[in-house]
C-alpha cells in the first residue's frame, strides 16, 4: 500500500482561479464579441488577430511578456505598485490577470459565433416593437445565444484549469498562494513521487474527459 499525502490546496486555488477567471471573461467578453460580431470596422481582423493571439503563442511566450509588463520594471507594474504599494507578479492576482488574457479566445470565438449565426433578423422584428438596444439584447440576443455562453464558460474554466505556462511565468510555485495544479503534478514528477502526480493527473483527466462530455452534450440537445 502507498501512503498517500496529497496537498490539495493547489486544487482549491485552481478551481478558485478557473471560477474568477471565467466570470471575469464573459463579462469582458460579451460585450466584445457582440461588437465583432456586428461591426464593420477596417480594424475588426486586427482585433480578432490580437484576440487569437494565446491559441497560437507558447504560453512562456505571453507568460513572459506579462511578468515584463506587471513586474516592478514594467510600467503598469510600477505604477500599480506606487499606487497601492503591492505587486502583480507572485500574486493570485496575478494569476489572474495572467488567466483572462490566456483565455480569452476561448470566450470570445463561441460568444461571437453564436451572435454572428443567430443574424439581424430577430433584432430587426423587436425594433419594430420599439425595444431599446438593450431590451433586445438582454430579451432576444441573449436567449438566443444561449448555447455560446454556455460553451464559452464551459470551455474558459476548463482551459484555465489546465494552464501551466502563463501561470508558472507570472505566479511561480508559493505553496498556498500561486501553486496551481498543472505545476503541483509537475514538481510532483520532478521530485519522483509518481504516486502522488497519478493521483492528481488521473483527477485532471476525468475532469477533461466529463467537461467534454457535458459540452457536447449540451450543444446536441440546444442545436437540435
Amino acid at each position: 500500500m502507498f501512503e498517500t499525502a496529497i496537498n490539495w490546496s493547489p486544487v482549491w486555488i485552481t478551481l478558485r482561479l478557473a471560477t474568477i477567471t471565467t466570470l471575469t471573461l464573459l463579462l469582458l467578453a460579451t460585450p466584445l464579441a457582440w461588437w465583432l460580431a456586428q461591426t464593420k470596422c477596417w480594424c475588426k481582423s486586427i482585433i480578432e488577430a490580437i484576440v487569437s493571439l494565446p491559441l497560437v503563442l507558447p504560453p512562456t511566450v505571453l507568460g513572459f511578456y506579462l511578468l515584463v509588463t506587471l513586474g516592478q520594471q514594467g510600467t503598469i507594474g510600477r505604477l500599480w505598485q506606487s499606487l497601492t504599494g503591492g505587486q502583480f507578479v507572485f500574486t493570485f492576482t496575478g494569476l489572474v490577470i495572467g488567466s483572462v488574457i490566456y483565455s480569452l479566445p476561448f470566450a470570445v470565438h463561441p460568444l461571437q459565433n453564436a451572435f454572428t449565426a443567430m443574424g439581424q433578423r430577430p433584432l430587426e422584428v423587436a425594433a419594430t416593437l420599439r425595444a431599446s438596444p438593450l431590451d433586445r439584447f438582454l430579451t432576444v440576443v441573449v436567449p438566443l445565444a444561449r448555447p455560446g455562453f454556455l460553451t464559452a464558460t464551459i470551455l474558459t474554466f476548463a482551459h484555465t484549469v489546465g494552464e501551466f505556462g502563463v501561470v508558472l511565468m507570472i505566479g511561480g510555485s508559493i505553496p498556498g498562494k500561486t501553486q496551481v495544479l498543472s505545476i503541483a503534478i509537475y514538481e510532483h514528477v520532478e521530485m519522483g513521487e509518481f504516486h502522488e502526480a497519478h493521483i492528481l493527473s488521473g483527477g485532471m483527466l476525468l475532469f477533461s474527459f466529463v467537461i467534454l462530455v457535458i459540452l457536447y452534450t449540451i450543444n446536441k440537445r440546444l442545436y437540435k
